[in-house]
């Protein structure tokens, strides 16, 4: 199992190298970041882009991973995404993951001045966008016509640093998600119950997520796909479990999940006076000291 952090872009970068840097030193695989204009309770407080926070999160590390967690459609295009995630990847020297998903109902959904998509047309333009996506980073010349997305002659030259491109972490729970992770990812990311950490108790929150992998398991033999190749990721900050309140609680918490088959659990880096509120002394304690434990 490997464990890894998310660092919300609500700092100012005099403030979050820091944290960047720190995530680094305490031997995190990955830090990765949320993909949104804004989101839920830091709407009205600052909040910064996703690609370049990455890109500067680049410029103070050299061994850890980074990536979005998780971009969508909601405020993306395939063809502009590309070529920023191609750049991300050079500038890092190939240690970008890309986090990615439908989107959802919140502020990113109708940014653009259009009507939230309904369920089944956000599932229809994920299957789309993440198609298209994997064509331009893995061909130096693409020409898409798509009901949602289009490219014409697109030049993305030279590509990915890693090939034949950068891995997709595919959050899904669906049916048509889950047939896309089995499809495209390298991974497959879980928060849970999709509905929330107040309508599932804590013991049986495991459960949903063994439900999950069984369906996504379904899905690979559907699509002919070894499921032991995907990553299987684990978002904390979801569910009503709180493994933050000391090392036995990760431990415990850890436990569990290896159990299923999680090989990867991404921890919210506390942020003081919010919902990611926690203690940083005992968060430094479970990166340097949680897993080993196990």
């Amino acid at each position: 199992m490997r464990l890894s952090t998310v660092i919300l872009p609500v700092h100012r970068w005099s403030e979050g190298r820091e944290m960047w840097w720190r995530a680094e030193q305490l031997g995190f695989h990955t830090a990765y970041t949320y993909d949104h204009l804004s989101w839920r309770s830091f709407r009205d407080l600052p909040w910064f882009g996703a690609v370049p926070t990455l890109t500067a999160a680049a410029g103070v590390t050299s061994r850890m991973r980074l990536g979005t967690l998780v971009t969508s459609p909601n405020f993306r295009h395939p063809v502009t995404l590309a070529k920023e995630l191609i750049t991300l990847d050079d500038v890092s020297g190939g240690r970008v993951t890309l986090g990615i998903g439908a989107g959802g109902t919140g502020f990113d959904a109708t940014a653009l001045g259009n009507e939230a998509w309904s369920p089944r047309e956000r599932a229809d333009r994920f299957g789309e966008f993440i198609g298209l996506l994997d064509q331009l980073l893995t061909h130096d010349v693409v020409t898409h016509e798509g009901e949602f997305y289009s490219a014409h002659e697109v030049r993305n030259i030279p590509g990915c640093v890693q090939r034949p491109r950068l891995p997709f972490a595919v959050a899904a729970t669906g049916p048509r998600g889950l047939r896309l992770a089995a499809r495209y990812g390298q991974a497959w990311v879980t928060y849970g119950d999709p509905r929330g950490p107040k309508d599932v108790p804590v013991a049986d929150c495991p459960g949903v997520v063994r439900a999950q992998m069984e369906k996504l398991e379904a899905a690979c033999a559907e699509s002919g796909r070894d499921p032991r190749e995907l990553d299987r990721v684990l978002l904390q900050g979801s569910t009503s479990e709180r493994p933050l309140d000391s090392v036995d609680a990760f431990v415990d918490y850890a436990g569990r999940y290896a159990e299923l088959g999680i090989t990867e659990i991404v921890l919210h880096w506390p942020i003081p006076d919010s919902i990611f509120e926690a203690d940083m002394a005992v968060f430094e304690k479970i990166a340097t000291d949680g897993l080993s434990q196990l």
